[in-house]
């Protein structure tokens, strides 16, 4: 069987991928596929995550075994076949490019051509730009704003609790507290 996949991106709108790929080919084979048809280097880490309707996160295919102590499946890119995880028209993946800002890819099976085979993958068109590879990290930092100081009431020192009915006779004789034989007790 061939899969065709459609490969988009929310940050260019304009840019769309299409890729026909064996449906037994791996996870390790559509990933380089899609890095070499946007320029990308192949030496970052990176995973997909196979989604439901609604593009929320179900299953991870990751580049290597980070060795996690979970009772989940640990799917390898190198070792999952396409077919293991995807098999109906309409599964929607997402292809995580840049872990440390959590950009990615939407990757949607669009087709799929049973009776037919295909060797290597290919990418069979590529319309528009690919967002930029890798961005500076302060532009996913929201960095909250100081206020404008000249906009602040002066605060009103009468309304604090105690402050001209300072009575130091309401306060009790701490004199008593010295006088305690600190040894007998443990702290």
């Amino acid at each position: 069987m061939i899969y065709k996949f459609v490969i988009v991106s929310d940050e260019s709108d304009n840019f769309k991928l299409q890729i026909a790929i064996d449906s037994t080919a791996t996870f390790m084979q559509l990933r380089n596929v899609i890095l070499d048809s946007v320029g990308y280097n192949k030496e970052q880490m990176d995973s997909f995550y196979i989604c439901d309707e609604e593009w929320n996160k179900e299953k991870e295919v990751t580049c290597m075994d980070m060795g996690s102590d979970s009772d989940e499946d640990i799917w390898i890119m190198d070792d999952t076949q396409l077919d293991e995880l995807v098999e109906d028209e309409g599964q929607r993946l997402k292809f995580v490019f840049d872990y440390m800002t959590e950009r990615f890819f939407k990757v949607k099976l669009k087709e799929v051509i049973p009776g037919k085979t295909l060797h290597d993958p290919l990418c069979e068109s590529k319309i528009g730009n690919p967002p930029t590879e890798s961005v500076d990290i302060a532009d996913f930092i929201t960095i909250p704003k100081i206020p404008d100081a000249s906009n602040i009431e002066p605060i009103d020192e009468s309304e604090f609790y105690g402050d001209e009915e300072y009575n130091e006779d309401e306060i009790s004789d701490f004199e008593e507290l010295d006088n305690l034989d600190s040894d007998n007790y443990k702290f």
